[in-house]
């Protein structure tokens, strides 16, 4: 067995213990169904789902539906609360209604844009190894279930209060943060559609503001979503605030900036005006461009 392997069986069960930690957190002072908490309960289903997707993916050796499935999983928590949870109050129609857009969206743009492409480069190597490929699928459920975790928290919690001004305010944030993404993926796409900027780099529009403006748009959606969270929460709920700070570390640190530059360095780092990009773009909070162009 190759290392990578070994490794991805050696993560499986770690990824299952960071999930268990966080149903369990989330769980405090949440409803119950049956006498399981209703958060526990999301985190299995979100594990469902991704697991249930892999078998055939695994079988036909296509990533073809791996973003999809992450939406399909959002849009399934939010629809099995509003289901099962006793009373539904504003709060929980307020947060459900936020991610269920956002997933849609998101969802609907990467599966037409995998379908376009024919495939995602990333998993090329991964979908031949059983193992990997599980633990990359585990991972998804992670990753969806920890993005969610304090609105989840607050969409199980036992205590109803009013939206309040933070909550207001977190609605405003998501909206500001949604917009921000929604646009620079339709400009971008419109630069890609152009045969005139074949092998080019986008610079315009939003993106001469900041050389990731998609991933700046996510991040403040989710802390938008945890401030609408916020007064519901009380306890080890308070733990699952987490969720923001997880997207943050993920996007810039791990698989989103660090993937991206590297191949753009890779492609265009010998170019003069890419090197010029770099060194008057920042890399995600936007900034207006010197000159104001």
């Amino acid at each position: 067995m190759k290392r990578a392997e070994r490794q991805s069986l050696v993560a499986i069960p770690v990824i299952l213990a960071i999930g268990a930690g966080v149903a369990w957190a989330g769980s405090q002072h949440g409803v119950e169904v049956a006498g399981v908490p209703l958060f526990a309960l999301c985190g299995a289903l979100a594990l469902a789902v991704n697991w249930a997707a892999f078998v055939p993916a695994y079988l036909r050796q296509t990533e073809r539906y791996f973003d999809l499935t992450g939406s399909v999983t959002y849009l399934s928590i939010v629809v099995l609360v509003l289901a099962v949870r006793p009373e539904v109050d504003l709060r929980t129609i307020v947060i459900g209604g936020l991610v269920g857009a956002w997933a849609l969206r998101l969802g609907s743009f990467l599966f037409i844009r995998v379908q376009r492409d024919g495939g995602d480069g990333r998993f090329d190597e991964i979908k031949k190894s059983f193992p990997r490929f599980l633990m990359t699928w585990t991972l998804q459920a992670l990753w969806v279930y920890l993005t969610l975790a304090c609105g989840l928290a607050a969409m199980t919690a036992t205590t109803a209060r009013p939206i309040g001004a933070v909550g207001v305010l977190g609605i405003v944030i998501w909206g500001l943060g949604f917009a921000i993404e929604v646009t620079a993926d339709q400009q971008k796409r419109s630069f890609r559609s152009d045969p005139a900027n074949r092998g080019r780099f986008i610079q315009s529009g939003i993106w001469a503001w900041s050389r990731h403006p998609n991933y700046f748009g996510e991040i403040t959606l989710w802390l938008g979503v945890a401030l609408v969270a916020l007064p519901a929460l009380r306890g080890w709920q308070l733990a699952t605030l987490v969720s923001p700070l997880f997207v943050y570390v993920l996007l810039t640190r791990i698989s989103g900036i660090p993937l991206l530059a590297a191949r753009a360095w890779k492609r265009w780092g010998d170019d003069p005006a890419y090197r010029a990009y770099l060194a008057h773009t920042p890399a995600l909070v936007p900034r207006p461009p010197r000159g104001g162009g």
